[in-house]
C-alpha cells in the first residue's frame, strides 16, 4: 500500500500526487496506492477535504493536522491489515510524513521523502530571507521532523530526495533528516537529483526508491 501525501501548493499541483499515486499502482506488482487530501485542502476536481488548512508559511504541520491524516492512514492500515504501507511526502506532505514516522510510528513500514523541509526553523529562516514578511518570522506551532526523528522506529525504511537545484527545500534540509535517520541505525537511501528543482514528485528517481522500497518489504516478508 502507497500512500502519498501532497505539497502546500494550490489546487492545480496537487494533480502531482494522484499522477504519482496512479504510476506507483501501474509498476509496483500486486500494489495499491492512495493520495489523500491533507486537512483543509482541496484539488482541482472540487474535491474538498474537512479541516483547516494552513497560511502556507510552515504553519501546517501542526499536532491536529498531523494526527488528521494520522487516522486517515491508520483506517487504510486496518482495512488491509496484511499490506506493508509506504507513505511517500512530496514537500509540506513531507514534513507531515517525516512527524508522523516519528509520533504515529507503528502506522508505516517504510516512507519517501520528497523535497522535505525537513529542519523546519532553518527553512523558515531561509524563507523569510526569501520572502521578507512578518508571516514567516512569527512563531508556529508545527512539529519539526528533525525533533520528532527520536521517535522513529529502527526497522523502518526510508529514502530521501531533494533536487540538486531547489531552492524552495534546499538539499542541507533533507541532507540533515537523513542523517539524523542514520544516527539511529535506521536504513536510509538519500539521493540530490543532479539538474532537478522543487518539482521532483513524479521524477523517475522517486519512482525507483519507492520500487526499491517495496522491493526490500516484500522480501522481508
Amino acid at each position: 500500500m502507497v500512500v502519498v501525501l501532497h505539497g502546500d501548493g494550490g489546487p492545480g499541483a496537487r494533480s502531482d500526487h494522484y499522477r504519482f499515486a496512479e504510476t506507483a499502482t501501474r509498476t509496483i506488482p500486486k500494489s495499491a496506492a492512495v493520495a489523500l487530501l491533507r486537512p483543509g485542502y482541496g484539488d482541482a476536481a472540487g474535491n474538498q477535504s474537512p479541516g483547516q488548512a494552513g497560511l502556507g508559511f510552515g504553519d501546517d504541520y501542526t499536532q491536529e493536522r498531523i494526527e488528521a491524516v494520522a487516522q486517515s492512514i491508520g483506517v487504510l492500515r486496518r482495512r488491509f491489515a496484511s499490506a506493508r504501507l509506504i507513505l511517500v511526502g512530496d514537500s509540506g506532505g513531507a514534513a507531515i510524513a517525516a512527524d508522523i514516522a516519528g509520533i504515529r510510528p507503528e502506522l508505516i513500514d517504510a516512507m519517501v521523502l520528497v523535497g522535505c523541509p525537513c529542519a523546519l526553523p532553518e527553512w523558515r529562516k531561509a524563507m523569510h530571507k526569501q520572502q521578507p514578511g512578518a508571516a514567516w518570522a512569527s512563531p508556529v506551532a508545527s512539529l519539526d521532523p528533525l525533533k520528532t526523528a527520536g521517535g522513529v522506529m529502527p526497522g523502518l525504511r526510508a529514502a530521501v530526495l531533494v533536487g540538486a537545484d531547489d531552492r524552495i527545500t534546499p538539499p542541507p534540509l533533507s541532507r540533515a533528516y537523513a542523517e539524523a535517520l542514520a544516527l539511529r541505525g535506521i536504513a536510509t537511501d538519500l539521493r540530490i537529483v543532479p539538474g532537478r528543482g522543487h518539482d521532483l514528485l513524479n521524477d523517475p528517481e522517486v519512482l525507483a526508491a519507492t520500487v526499491r522500497l517495496a522491493s526490500a518489504l516484500s522480501t522481508k516478508g
